[in-house]
């Protein structure tokens, strides 16, 4: 009898792989490795840092409840197993000894497949291919002792013969995933712009534009399609006299530009498609790269977990980041319930979500186009820009429905402590008063899993060049970055100790400091125009092509002071201690749709130097020799705005001491010889 039970008992066992079969990574490559990296600079305690490269593949299974919502999935092509296949490029960063290391992943989420977290975090020189010393900057996160890292999400599909030309540009060392595309036909809307080639236009001139398709054709029948241009987003759609267009294959088309439109003119063409990129896949590919990292020791091959060194885990937490695009990425990987692994465990403990507003990705739809970010001009229909907008459960009385981005995180215990970090831009251009207003335009308390901070004064993107471009005024130049590391540190403190992280920090109806456009307070600067302008949204069905818009939902934007710099939220030394007036804000310039918002852009209008400079010109904000008589009473100024971020944990000490050696050796108010 017991012979039999133990024969019963082997034969279970030799069963159990085919019985609990799942989808999961089945293999990690790495087909480079530098070591040491960055010139073979060591960093502290931990000493020197190697890169890992690589590719990693996975399958999923179409009937698991955790990946059955990913739209099309029960289309795509499967293995003999039944599994639907991906492969993605992979990028690491750790300690050539990771015991010296903090246990930690910091994930990047890939922006159109560039890397962004090494250049936000140590002050590097950016790039898709880090390597020198240069390219570690302050070594940060190296000092700290993370891995960082990134996995493909975003790019090419296969199509028998070809790849789609216009998901990611190629080259530049960018990182991408292979997905599957589904065998269905449906309806595509493209946008072209002439002043925005980069995206998805060949090519431009002042008489045909060659635009890249994001799926091909179903059927080039011309009689099938659509092509409208409006000059502003507000106009409406026409189709003048001179503007003709035809496919030049099933990805491309050409259009004949007509006569009175100029560069910021929006094209928009409207056509059968078919063989759309199954892209919810992409975030189980993050979610099942990571637990990987975290959980596992061996991929099915038998090749080692990179990160599990002679087979121990080394993989304590992991902390997921991302930018704009990313962010909503990130975000919207939390709000689909990809936050759990299949075997119901954790993916990211904490995720800094920074200016995505409350925008999200197009992304896990049919036919996706993740790359479009919803402005005011650009791409403003934004197929998943619609209610819920916040953390907290809310119930709209403007589209009927329930809902909070934590719904699904929630049920199963899986929600991270979450950072959501947007600028004073993301209040203009991603309605970002929607992350702390409900649909009535109230003030709502965040769940206690969330902090939001709001950087002011500060434009989408950090240390930018003040040249305006296609912009009417000069591009805002303030640098936020030192927030983001302060804020890092918070939270790893809040999820390892659970120390609270600071309080949130931007504007609110009940202080006075979010109110409408109107109300703003924009001071009259002599040749500014403030048009109170922003990213309007309203309940929009895109089941019907141009999509039809509804009522609009309450945009808040935030109160400024008399110099027109805001007055709520985080405000950076430069902001407590201007030389300029810095706006979230910037008007699109003549030969570009103007006076439309200018994307990512803010603006930067410094102060006359003297009084008599202000008078004449009828500025109303004082001068710099009246505000600071003296260098040191400008940097003792900078030196009580530094220490007042410190005490609240918004700033570290090392970019403490940065901010007050800049400040003394500048020569702001010392005598000129």
């Amino acid at each position: 009898m017991r012979t039999k039970i133990f024969v019963g008992i082997m034969v279970a066992m030799l069963l159990i792989p085919f019985l609990i079969a799942e989808a999961r990574v089945t293999e990690v490559i790495i087909t480079s490795t530098e070591s040491p990296t960055f010139g073979g600079l060591s960093f502290d305690s931990v000493g020197q840092y190697e890169k890992l490269v690589g590719i990693v593949k996975g399958e999923l299974d179409p009937n698991d409840p955790l990946n059955a919502g990913i739209v099309n999935i029960d289309k795509a092509p499967r293995n003999t197993r039944g599994f639907v296949e991906y492969n993605a490029d992979i990028y690491i960063f750790k300690p050539v000894n990771l015991k010296k290391g903090n246990g930690r992943i910091l994930y990047d989420v890939l922006n159109r497949g560039n890397k962004g977290a090494h250049s936000t975090y140590n002050n590097g020189l950016g790039g898709n291919n880090p390597t020198t010393e240069d390219d570690a900057g302050i070594g940060f996160l190296m000092r700290q002792g993370y891995v960082f890292m990134w996995s493909g999400w975003q790019g090419s599909y296969y199509i028998p013969g070809q790849y789609s030309q216009a998901l990611v540009g190629s080259g530049g060392d960018r990182m991408f995933i292979r997905l599957p595309s589904a065998p269905v036909q449906g309806v595509n809307r493209e946008e072209f712009i002439p002043d925005e080639a980069s995206r998805n236009i060949k090519y431009v001139d002042a008489i045909k534009i060659i635009g890249n398709l994001s799926y091909p054709a179903a059927d080039m029948n011309p009689a099938l399609a659509t092509l409208t241009i409006r000059e502003h987003q507000a106009d409406a759609r026409q189709t003048p006299a001179g503007m003709t267009w035809q496919y030049l294959n099933n990805l491309q088309i050409e259009i004949m530009r007509p006569a009175g439109f100029d560069d910021g003119a929006i094209y928009e063409f409207i056509y059968p498609s078919k063989d759309p990129v199954v892209y919810g896949v992409a975030f189980a590919s993050t979610r099942d790269a990571l637990s990987f990292l975290r959980y596992e020791v061996y991929d099915d091959a038998g090749r080692p977990n990179p990160l599990a060194p002679e087979g121990i885990l080394s993989i304590e937490k992991v902390y997921g980041y991302g930018a704009s695009q990313s962010g909503r990425y990130l975000k919207n990987l939390i709000y689909e319930g990809f936050n759990q692994d299949e075997n119901g465990r954790m993916v990211f403990d904490g995720a800094i979500s920074h200016i995505g507003g409350s925008r999200d990705n197009w992304l896990n739809f049919a036919f996706a186009q993740p790359g479009c970010w919803s402005r005011q001009h650009e791409t403003h229909f934004q197929v998943n820009d619609q209610f819920p907008f916040t953390y907290k459960v809310l119930y709209d009385p403007i589209s009927g429905l329930t809902g909070g981005l934590l719904v699904k995180c929630a049920a199963t215990g899986t929600c991270p402590k979450i950072m959501q970090t947007d600028t004073e831009l993301e209040m203009y251009q991603a309605r970002a008063s929607l992350v702390y207003t409900d649909t009535m335009g109230n003030d709502i308390t965040l769940p206690e899993n969330v902090r939001a901070y709001e950087f002011t004064a500060c434009q989408h993107s950090a240390n930018s060049s003040t040249a305006p471009g296609n912009c009417k005024y000069l591009r805002n130049p303030l640098d936020y970055r030192p927030l983001q590391r302060a804020l890092l540190v918070a939270l790893d403190e809040w999820v390892t100790y659970g120390t609270k992280p600071p309080d949130n920090q931007h504007p609110t109806r009940a202080s006075g400091t979010l109110v409408t456009s109107a109300n703003v307070g924009f001071p009259n600067i002599p040749g500014v125009t403030y048009t109170g302008l922003y990213n309007w949204l309203r309940l929009t069905n895109y089941n019907v092509q141009p999509p039809a818009e509804y009522a609009y939902y309450p945009v808040f934007l935030p109160k400024v002071d008399s110099d027109g710099n805001g007055v709520a939220g985080i405000r950076l030394p430069e902001v407590e201690v201007p030389l300029a007036t810095y706006t979230g804000w910037n008007l699109r310039a003549p030969g570009y749709a103007e006076n439309d918002l200018c994307s990512g852009n803010g603006s930067y209008f410094p102060f006359a130097q003297t009084k008599a400079e202000r008078l004449a010109t009828g500025d109303p904000r004082p001068s710099i020799e009246e505000r600071y008589p003296n260098h040191g009473t400008y940097v003792n100024a900078v030196a009580r705005a530094v220490n007042k971020l410190v005490n609240k944990r918004l700033l570290l000490q090392e970019d403490a001491v940065r901010y007050k050696k800049a400040a003394a050796q500048g020569s702001l108010g010392k005598p000129q010889e």
